[in-house]
């Protein structure tokens, strides 16, 4: 995990170093999002970590994504986003029931 985590560190200061380096390559006005999730377990397991990262970050959890199904916290620099969401079981299984159809509507496209 930890290579990984260096790998990801390294990678977005290459990019930063590299755009900064070439201002006549474009970027996106649209906001970055790095993403990161807790290992599937329970919800309160999920949840708990979620605390913790939020902990960490200094930061509340966002309950406007709870009646989503979305246990999260998020920090920001500028455009830059850091997400750290639990998707809870309730969540995954409507996810699950709405996926189970992707094979069964066929078009004449």
């Amino acid at each position: 995990m930890n290579n990984d985590r260096n790998a990801l560190i390294a990678g977005l200061i290459a990019l930063a170093g590299f755009l900064k380096a070439n201002p006549q390559v474009p970027t996106s006005i649209a906001p970055v999002i790095i993403r990161g999730f807790p290992s599937n377990d329970t919800d309160e397991q999920m949840c708990a970590e979620v605390d913790k990262v939020a902990a960490l970050l200094g930061t509340d959890i966002d309950r406007d994504h709870l009646p989503h199904g979305h246990y999260m916290t998020s920090i920001s620099f500028g455009p830059v986003t850091y997400e750290f969401t639990a998707i809870l079981a309730t969540a995954r299984a409507r996810h699950a029931a709405v996926d189970s159809y992707r094979d069964c509507i066929q078009t004449d496209i």
